[in-house]
């Protein structure tokens, strides 16, 4: 890596497909073909999807028909009236998707789903969730493999099932998926059981890195199915956006999921980065000085909470500009910059321009990790 404003490489950890509507209908396996997602009608008479006959009415497909809309035309972006017709064809084309990223400045990116992100929170039908995430995965590698040096997936596991997961990670690995995905927090099983070991080893041995995402909540018996997808703004902003993560990482940490598995990375997505200093900061402190920290695990060679985190944890940030201000205290090699193409809250077609500002304090070194290194190095592209 050269550190060269003029040629250095921009990759989005964070963009998306927009599942087109017969994506499972022709893909699902025919034991389900009856309950597989697909697209009817809600309640306003807007496209909404449907999986295993209960309606989401929360989603449309507003995700790919208002990109760039918050720029020009934001009235635009009120209705939610859409259309799989309307959908910006970059979001399910990948030769589109290739000139949008020419548009926009984007040299590669890391691929996420779109209402496959919502999955875990609306079907509690474990085996029929696992042949939901393979169909995708299966459009997902054909998608990137079209243009297999600029677009890289993410293959999504349903860890209700850790040996089926393990098989879904190698089965993703040799279609050429980059990475692994699981629920951002599950609450059968917390991410410190042992039980969640084959999982770690799996993606350490295959340097497939596992992505905590928003929005990928898996609810438990204590939790109605559905509850957790709400976009209720005060639950959307404070709950959702960070905590299940903090969660999450803070039981893998202090469990020693890391001292065990060395080279795993795991990172949280679209959940932002300011967060981060305090969280590391109250790990530490509880780690050092209270009674449950002293008395339980352990790090290997005097290290703390976070030094794990900065050596095996990673975190994107689409234009948290506070985060940035503390970029030297979450690490300058943990933080990766997604534009969340296509969506409407993403930076398309203005990347370059918000990476210019939100960065504008960094050293030239920082801004060649942060908008773009950091994803090759961790995601191998």
């Amino acid at each position: 890596w050269e550190i060269n404003m003029a040629n250095y490489r921009i990759i989005s950890s964070d963009n998306h497909i927009v599942e087109p509507p017969d994506l499972w209908l022709d893909r699902i396996s025919p034991k389900f073909k009856d309950r597989a997602p697909r697209v009817g009608k809600g309640p306003d008479g807007r496209d909404a999807w449907v999986v295993d006959n209960v309606n989401i009415g929360s989603t449309s497909f507003a995700q790919g028909t208002h990109t760039g809309a918050r720029f020009d035309d934001p009235e635009r972006m009120k209705s939610t009236m859409s259309v799989f017709g309307d959908v910006r064809p970059g979001a399910y084309d990948p030769g589109e998707a290739i000139k949008d990223m020419e548009i926009d400045g984007i040299d590669a990116a890391v691929v996420y789903p779109s209402q496959g992100l919502l999955m875990y929170q609306w079907v509690p039908d474990s085996e029929l969730l696992t042949d939901i995430f393979r169909a995708y995965n299966d459009f997902c590698a054909e998608y990137c493999n079209a243009y297999p040096k600029q677009l890289r997936g993410v293959t999504f596991l349903n860890v209700d099932d850790i040996p089926g997961a393990v098989k879904e990670m190698y089965r993703g690995k040799k279609m050429g998926m980059a990475g692994a995905a699981i629920p951002v927090f599950t609450e059968r099983l917390r991410y410190n059981s042992p039980e969640y070991e084959p999982i770690w080893s799996a993606a350490e041995d295959l340097g497939m890195p596992i992505t905590l995402h928003l929005l990928t909540l898996r609810p438990g018996p204590n939790r109605p199915f559905g509850e957790g997808a709400t976009r209720e703004w005060a639950f959307h902003i404070t709950m959702c956006c960070d905590y299940w993560a903090k969660v999450s990482l803070a039981d893998m940490i202090l469990s020693g999921v890391f001292d065990r598995h060395p080279n795993l990375m795991v990172g949280s997505a679209e959940q932002e980065l300011s967060w981060v200093p305090y969280f590391i900061q109250r790990m530490d402190f509880h780690y050092t000085q209270s009674r449950p920290g002293i008395s339980g695990y352990r790090f290997k060679n005097d290290m703390l909470p976070s030094d794990v985190f900065r050596k095996n944890v990673f975190v994107d940030t689409q234009e948290d500009y506070t985060g940035i201000r503390l970029r030297n205290e979450i690490g300058i090699d943990n933080i990766l910059w997604g534009s969340d193409y296509p969506h409407e809250e993403s930076t398309f077609p203005k990347s370059q321009e918000f990476l210019d500002t939100m960065l504008a304090d960094c050293t030239e070194e920082e801004k060649v990790k942060i908008s773009g290194a950091n994803t090759a190095r961790i995601y191998g592209i």
